[in-house]
């Protein structure tokens, strides 16, 4: 047995090898592709500190990177060792917004209401250039469905700037999250950052935020991660179709689990385990079974259940959120529940 002064020298060596990587990419990409140049490369335990753009491309100082909207991508980070069948282990240490404009999509999409409902929308008229984004260059073209918000930054909030409502004031606390985060799926498909895979994806999950860890499959070798579509705060679904699109710092050390065979992505945090399933264009259902399926496993491989107590615990115990309307379903069981042994 080592004695405890070798293990904390072991410990504090181990941790004077792990490095900081500070990007901010000269290039975001649309796809996950692991074919995009390499931002930095990683070894297991080694931090990234970094800013995404939002959904539009515009980076923190108001300066739009990319050309097209779609949620362009910060990375790919490459992670020594990894490889397929094992995960990444994305701890989100720091989520934090980084400048005081948004804006978002002003009504509820199709895939939420019904359809006599849709049709029944009336679109604002189209905004002056100078009041629909963060100042006179910040604007989509050809968009007539964009309202802007007011981010506080001391205070934490998000308001809409404009319409007012006489009804009610519409500001919210700020909840910084992730709307992308993934790797390359298997094989050489390069899916765009709107969609959703076993890899990852635009799963726009607010649960993808600060405090949170992410377990994410690996297809290649070196994984290629990537994140990005920034939201200040958004609800369960994404309903209109965005959250309070903007620009994040963040701040997160990554990890490496050796075979770990997963078939989704897991997240982990204070109180929940959470198995997402991901299935776009399908109906929600079936993204239901994914996650569900992975959490019946999680706890009869990890934590030992009987395959029917772990059946008993998700009919008894499980939370469902709709993490995005457009196809992802998120499992979530209280790590409370797993404390009580007998």
């Amino acid at each position: 047995m080592l004695h405890r002064s070798v293990l904390l020298l072991l410990g504090c060596f181990a941790l004077a090898q792990a490095e900081e990587h500070r990007v901010i990419n000269e290039r975001n990409h649309h796809t996950f592709d692991r074919h995009h140049p390499v931002e930095a490369r990683l070894r297991p335990g080694d931090r990234i500190i970094t800013k995404t753009v939002d959904s539009a491309g515009w980076d923190f100082q108001g300066v739009r990177r990319t050309k097209t909207h779609g949620n362009p991508l910060t990375g790919p980070f490459y992670v020594e060792g990894a490889e397929p069948g094992d995960a990444l282990e994305v701890k989100l240490e720091r989520v934090r917004l980084n400048r005081e404009w948004g804006y978002t999509a002003t009504y509820i999409g199709r895939g939420a209401l019904t359809d006599a409902a849709a049709e029944a929308r009336t679109l604002p008229p189209l905004y002056e250039k100078a009041q629909i984004l963060g100042g006179p260059d910040n604007f989509l073209e050809g968009r007539t469905d964009l309202v802007p918000w007011v981010i506080d930054l001391e205070r934490n909030t998000v308001r809409m700037r404009e319409p007012a409502s006489q009804k009610i004031k519409i500001e919210f606390t700020a909840q910084p999250m992730l709307g992308c985060i993934g790797v390359p799926p298997a094989g050489d498909e390069a899916p765009r950052s709107g969609p959703t895979g076993e890899w990852g994806g635009n799963m726009d999950y607010k649960e993808i935020r600060e405090g949170a860890t992410v377990y994410i499959p690996v297809y290649h070798e070196g994984g290629y991660l990537m994140f990005g579509d920034g939201h200040a705060v958004q609800g369960d679904g994404e309903a209109v179709g965005s959250g309070v699109e903007t620009s994040l710092d963040v701040e997160a050390t990554v990890g490496l689990r050796k075979n770990a065979n997963l078939t989704t992505l897991r997240v982990v945090n204070d109180e929940y385990l959470i198995s997402i399933g991901n299935k776009s264009g399908a109906p929600l259902n079936e993204a239901l079974k994914i996650a569900t399926t992975d959490m019946a496993r999680w706890l009869e491989e990890e934590y030992g259940l009987e395959t029917w107590a772990a059946h008993q615990l998700i009919g008894f115990q499980a939370e469902y959120d709709v993490a995005a309307i457009a196809g992802t379903i998120a499992c979530k069981i209280p790590r409370a529940a797993l404390r009580n042994r007998p």
